[in-house]
């Protein structure tokens, strides 16, 4: 098995003599000092939230819990104040909505420097999946420049590899058309609409992929499946977000979880509820500090995503960290009773099991009644699917409260068209009940 690409590209990148995790956590210690001075002096939010943290004093890693967090509600009050260079030196600025809520938009602001290193992850991250016999499919906007298929196709083209941004996928027969004419071996996109790709055009799918690589969201074990074993490819997982400069990790061959970008990010996995970190194979919440960011740096940055590190190593023989799959937005999820909750992912492994299933919307309806709303090829296969799929989900139900729920699963195909959702926002299961909730856009 081919070790991580990525464990060379740190070591010429960090310029460290020893292959091992105190070599690499000595440069991200002192890399994170660096931050913290730059960041206090050109950012005047950080200026204000770390003038009283010295970092002189830090020895070590742990001392950064003495750091407070960063969160997001920050960047959406008050993005100017993470930025750290002259706005005419800004290239790219991404605005990031939020499903579901009526709250503040954030700006995340990238210089050419910032977008270089992206382009120089992207490069080593794809060469885990990608050799010069390939072409890629990127199903992902791409128009814009620094967008995530304009950085991913220059990082390609370095490494000699065709690659054709197809953008987010709209008409499966116009891509199925691409991966023909092109000979595509590889398609990179949202796990959603790869699903309902290799669903919509299975003989194409299977006749010519070989390799996909699922990126933006939370990826379900179902479908991995699916795509592995009945479409015949080898299934990597990206994690990452627009916050991270897109890129923060990837799977090396050996499929067992992200390799992560060690010399960019310092990644943390803490309690959501105290802030506490957790340690090796305990689950929480991903939490990372840039380590190169020139625009905007972020400092203990909370991603509200789940996550652990692996306690064991991974098979490629790595000693870069391994980050296990993540698990999906901690607050996507809808709470049934005091301390029993329903997540999306438990609902994606049911539903999305019928493979006659393109699309899903979920949601919690006054009078605690659950709502499914379910796209399928047509008005036949959905009346097929309908009663089976409520009962397994009335099975989940059972099992955490102990009496039968009220569920509803209904079609689109009243008024919508059967495509799946064409949107880069994260799909999300959405409470009802709650006063006051705005319904801007879900899923």
């Amino acid at each position: 098995m081919k070790k991580t690409p990525l464990e060379n590209w740190i070591i010429d990148k960090t310029h460290i003599k020893d292959r091992n995790r105190m070599a690499l956590e000595e440069y991200q210690l002192n890399k994170i000092k660096e931050t913290i001075y730059y960041a206090k002096k050109n950012s005047s939010f950080y200026g204000q939230q770390l003038k009283n943290i010295q970092v002189e004093d830090f020895c070590s890693l742990k001392d950064l819990q003495d750091i407070p967090f960063t969160f997001p509600q920050n960047i959406s009050q008050n993005p100017f104040g993470f930025l750290c260079v002259p706005q005419g030196e800004v290239k790219r600025i991404v605005t990031l909505n939020t499903s579901g809520t009526s709250g503040e938009q954030k700006r995340i602001f990238f210089s050419e420097e910032d977008l270089e290193l992206t382009i120089d992850f992207f490069r080593y991250g794809m060469s885990c999946l990608t050799d010069k016999t390939d072409s890629v499919l990127v199903l992902l906007p791409g128009n814009a420049y620094g967008s995530i298929g304009d950085l991913l196709k220059k990082a390609l083209e370095k490494s000699g590899i065709e690659c054709i941004v197809h953008g987010v996928l709209i008409d499966p027969e116009e891509a199925a058309k691409c991966i023909e004419e092109k000979n595509i071996t590889c398609i990179v996109g949202i796990p959603m609409q790869v699903l309902y790709l290799s669903r919509a055009k299975n003989v194409v799918f299977k006749r010519k992929i070989k390799k996909v690589l699922l990126s933006t969201d939370y990826v379900p074990k179902v479908l991995i499946n699916e795509l592995t074993y009945k479409c015949g490819c080898r299934v990597y997982n990206h994690y990452g977000m627009t916050e991270m400069g897109y890129g923060g990790g990837v799977e090396c061959e050996a499929l067992n979880g992200y390799h992560m970008r060690e010399g960019d990010l310092y990644f943390e996995i803490i309690n959501p509820d105290t802030g506490e970190a957790l340690e090796n194979g305990q689950y929480g919440e991903v939490v990372f500090t840039t380590l190169t960011r020139c625009a905007m740096p972020l400092i203990r940055y909370r991603t509200g995503d789940m996550a652990a590190f692996s306690s064991t190593s991974c098979p490629c023989g790595t000693f870069l960290k391994t980050m296990k799959s993540v698990l999906g937005r901690i607050d996507n999820r809808v709470v049934l009773e005091e301390n029993q909750f329903l997540y999306l992912r438990e609902l994606d492994e049911i539903v999305l099991s019928f493979e006659d299933v393109i699309d899903y919307k979920a949601h919690m309806d006054f009078g605690d009644r659950l709502i499914l709303e379910i796209t399928t090829q047509s008005c036949e296969v959905f009346k097929q699917v309908k009663d089976e799929m409520k009962l397994r989900i009335q099975d989940i139900l059972f099992h955490k409260l102990g009496y039968e729920s009220n569920i509803e699963v209904i079609s689109n195909h009243e008024n919508k068209p059967a495509k799946v959702t064409n949107s880069m926002i994260k799909r999300k299961i959405l409470d009802y009940r709650k006063r006051g909730f705005k319904d801007e856009t879900y899923l």
